[in-house]
Parts: C-alpha cells; structure tokens; sequence
C-alpha cells in the first residue's frame, strides 16, 4: 500500500539523519505532491509515524521530528527538573493555576476523600526545550498541609513539604495508561484535538502511611518513555 512506502521512506531519512530532531516537514501539500500522492495518503503515512512517537503535530505550525523521549523511572525519587537535567535535557515548568476548591468526583477517588471535602488544585505545564510536552494535575489535601498557597509554588513541592510541614514521601503508587488530548489540555501543550498521549497518574503517602496528594499527568506520547531496572535478587 502506498501509505506504507510513504511511512517507511520517511523513517528511512529519520534514521539516517536527514531529518533532524525538531525539524519541520513541509507543509502537507507540498509534502503530498513530492510523493505524487494525495494529503489522504499522506495524513495516513503521518499517521502512523505519530502513533510509533517518530512525529509530532502542532496545532497549525504543522509536523516536526520528535526529539529523543525522556527516560521516565517509576521507582526513582527524581523530580522532574532533575530527572531531565541529568538527560542533558532543558526542563522548565509553568504554573497554569493554584486554587482551593470542592473536589471532584475524581479527586474524592484519587485521596480517598468524601464528598463535598476541600482540597488544593495546582494545574503545572512542564516543557522540554521550550515544548510542552506535560500537563499535570495535581490535587492535594489541605489538612496535611495548611496555607501551602501562600508559599511559593515554583520551587520543589516535595522540598517545601519537607522544609516547611516536615512531610516527608515514602511511597508512590502508579497507574499508567493510554489517553488522548482534549479541550484546554490540547491547547496548553499546542496539540490537536485527539492527539494520543499517555496518562500517568501517581498517588503519594508520606513517612506515616498517609496519602498526602495525587497527580495526574497528561503527557504527550511521544515525549516519554517509561524505564526502569529492578534487582531480582
């Protein structure tokens, strides 16, 4: 099938370096017409090449090469920031919102919560090279750690946990699953609506066996590849 040769000629100048990472395709009619193709073909060729994480889309900038993914370890206690910087990779993290609010049905689930109970709601962007690639909510309980709005939220939250509340996490529990982007989470990481992404949501408890917060992170698929090592003996 047509699309396949496409697919494939395209991942053969990716491979070979012809294609660097970050670069910009041609626009699709222009693309389609140096394969003597139609932009149905094409879209289906691009396809395939988004799902195996080799492209990426902007919502209208176009495709571009993905660059290397970064190497997420569940059972390491880095933070983002450090986890990235030790990858020779250019993290930054932008903080959307910081609000006191009724949880949700969802949050109510996540920390175990009742109905109608307070909680913190800190919505974060987290970029790699000035690309969003994260967007991560998170939600937390006020009773462990009164007034955390007034501190200043664009430092380490597992420091200021620490430092100011001597909460201290021990242990995480994770759930890591498919997922697409949608409505102002698409926008926030200048996706299309639809784009597949990756769900990690992660539940915290601190040095008592309390669960303290819980996130949620919407990550483009291609930007992260969970690893890790286990010592079997």
């Amino acid at each position: 099938m047509q699309y396949i040769k496409i697919k494939e000629a395209i991942l053969e100048q990716i491979d070979s370096g012809a294609l660097k990472q970050r670069q910009k395709l041609p626009a699709e009619r222009k693309f389609a017409e140096l394969f003597d193709t139609t932009r149905v073909t094409l879209r289906e060729a691009l396809a395939l090449l988004e799902a195996e994480g080799k492209i990426y889309r902007e919502d209208r900038r176009g495709w571009f090469i993905s660059p290397e993914p970064l190497r997420y370890d569940p059972t390491s206690s880095l933070n983002f920031e450090m986890m990235a910087s030790l990858q020779s990779r250019l993290p930054s993290t932008e903080l959307i919102s910081a609000k006191s609010m009724l949880a949700t049905k969802q949050a109510c689930q996540l920390l175990e919560l009742p109905a109608f109970s307070d909680v913190y709601c800190l919505e974060r962007v987290r970029s790699l090279e000035d690309r969003p690639v994260a967007y991560v909510k998170k939600y937390i309980k006020p009773l462990s750690l009164p007034k955390l709005l007034e501190c200043d939220l664009s430092v380490s939250l597992t420091e200021t946990y620490r430092n100011k509340y001597d909460v201290i996490l021990k242990k995480t529990h994770y759930r890591i699953c498919s997922t697409s982007l949608i409505g102002n989470i698409a926008v926030a990481l200048r996706a299309t609506s639809g784009t597949p992404a990756m769900l990690i949501q992660k539940a915290n408890y601190d040095q008592h066996g309390e669960l303290i917060d819980c996130d949620i992170g919407y990550w483009r698929h291609d930007s992260i590849c969970i690893e890790s090592e286990i010592d079997l003996t």
